[in-house]
């Protein structure tokens, strides 16, 4: 049955992008030559390219952390999200995110079906200086980690093609409707004016969330207490992740500007105060300074300056990096005395780091950093901020968790989302891929 669905996929795919001129070319948008600014445009291909390699870079951060009998399944994952997601992206999912508004929540993507209407002449209203495609395709890239993120919570346990199945519908119905109410001019969140500036809510809440729901239903692993397979694979992976988020947060200035060079020192000093302020917690508590605890607390910080980037200083960016440190740092610890079984602490990590980084941007917004703030912080003595990012944060956890978890519960009738005992013994490298380290 599965050879059945797989191969109508794919006959389906080649059918509609071969005659995709004749099938979605009804209702064209009007475009209009633009003139672009080439050193935006310049600056926004690379910042495209680090934000795709933070991905294979959480692939490393994951896969040394876990069982040596299923690194390459941990790692497979987050390969397979920069496969599907894109294709996903372009067929249908940019479109829902960025098309004409419906009622705020999400967008009508058939003016963008298979990207139509998304070309080099033409630009997004909040990104007049770069092409349309470029937009595009920068976005794709933040679509593609989110559900890469969530693996982390129900490592060594997921039969694979599950999990294939819970991406595609978490893009489709969770993560399209976020980024549309958030980044959209006319989305619900924007309206209200929630700050988000490179995706504490619509990437690492709802991945955070989803996390939780996931480990949640599919329970404890057999074995938890294992050794990680790779501390040099966790190392390396915190370095890309680090390089690469200077295209996701710098980037998401959408320009070489003044805000982007903004962002860029924002997320660097953070990552480092969150770095240290880990490993000094950590021997605070009597533990030993370890490097799994200074890369987890260095992309603690770079979690939570995420929504905060382009709108707070650098000493409130050093704030912000050690306080959602040591609040993730005390929520690891608890996790991994209670019932549930977060694999890789991603809950704890970045929904926590997202949901802090976003109550603190609504403490820290300032119009000095950037004139777009129309309300700032309660450090400014203004509360309507704080209380839109209050009100954010409790619907999107709400809605990514019991979104995802009925999502899980989908998937599980279709196909079962865990594997047997045995084969969670044997290991999801040889049990999921015939491979093994």
């Amino acid at each position: 049955m599965r050879k059945i669905i797989l191969s109508v996929i794919l006959i389906t795919i080649l059918i509609l992008t071969l005659f995709s001129s004749f099938l979605l070319s009804d209702n064209p948008i009007p475009t209009q030559a633009v003139a672009f600014d080439t050193g935006d445009m310049a600056w926004m291909i690379v910042a495209t390219a680090l934000v795709l390699l933070m991905t294979p870079g959480l692939g490393f951060f994951y896969g040394g952390m876990v069982g040596k009998k299923n690194v390459i399944s941990t790692m497979l994952q987050s390969f397979m999200a920069m496969i599907i997601v894109t294709l996903l992206w372009v067929i249908i999912a940019f479109g829902l995110s960025f098309g004409p508004s419906i009622g705020g929540i999400i967008g009508n993507p058939s003016p963008y079906l298979f990207f139509q209407n998304v070309n080099t002449t033409s630009s997004w209203s909040l990104a007049p200086t770069i092409p349309f495609l470029l937009f595009a395709l920068f976005q794709a890239k933040f679509a593609i980690i989110t559900p890469a993120l969530i693996t982390g919570a129900f490592a060594e346990r997921i039969r694979f093609w599950a999990y294939l199945l819970f991406m595609v519908l978490f893009i489709l119905f969770i993560y399209t409707p976020l980024c549309h109410m958030t980044w959209h001019p006319e989305g619900l969140f924007f309206k209200m004016g929630v700050l988000d500036f490179a995706g504490g809510t619509v990437v690492h809440m709802s991945a955070g969330w989803a996390a939780l729901a996931g480990a949640i239903f599919l329970g404890k692993r057999k074995n938890q207490k294992v050794n990680p397979a790779r501390i040099t694979y966790v190392l390396l992976g915190t370095g890309l992740l680090w390089f690469g988020w200077f295209g996701f947060n710098a980037g998401s200035a959408l320009g070489a500007n003044g805000l982007a060079v903004q962002a860029l020192g924002t997320t660097t000093v953070a990552a480092a105060a969150a770095g240290m302020a880990w490993v000094f917690f950590d021997k605070i508590l009597g533990h030993k300074l370890s490097a799994m605890g200074a890369c987890i607390g260095t992309v603690v910080g770079l979690v939570a300056i995420t929504p905060a980037a382009g709108f707070v200083s650098i000493p409130h960016a050093i704030f912000i990096g050690v306080f959602s440190s040591i609040v993730s740092n005390l929520m690891v610890s608890k996790f991994h005395k209670g019932k549930i079984d977060d694999a890789l602490d991603v809950f704890a990590c970045h929904g926590v780091g997202g949901m802090t980084g976003m109550l603190l941007t609504g403490v820290f917004a300032s119009k000095a950093v950037n004139p777009a703030v129309v309300d700032q912080g309660l450090l400014f003595g203004e509360t309507t901020l704080f209380f839109n990012q209050l009100i954010a944060l409790v619907i999107v956890s709400v809605f990514a968790f019991t979104a995802s978890y009925f999502l899980f519960f989908i998937v599980n009738k279709i196909t079962p989302l865990r594997v047997s005992e045995d084969r969670e013994e044997l290991g999801l490298d040889l049990s999921q891929h015939g491979e093994y380290l």
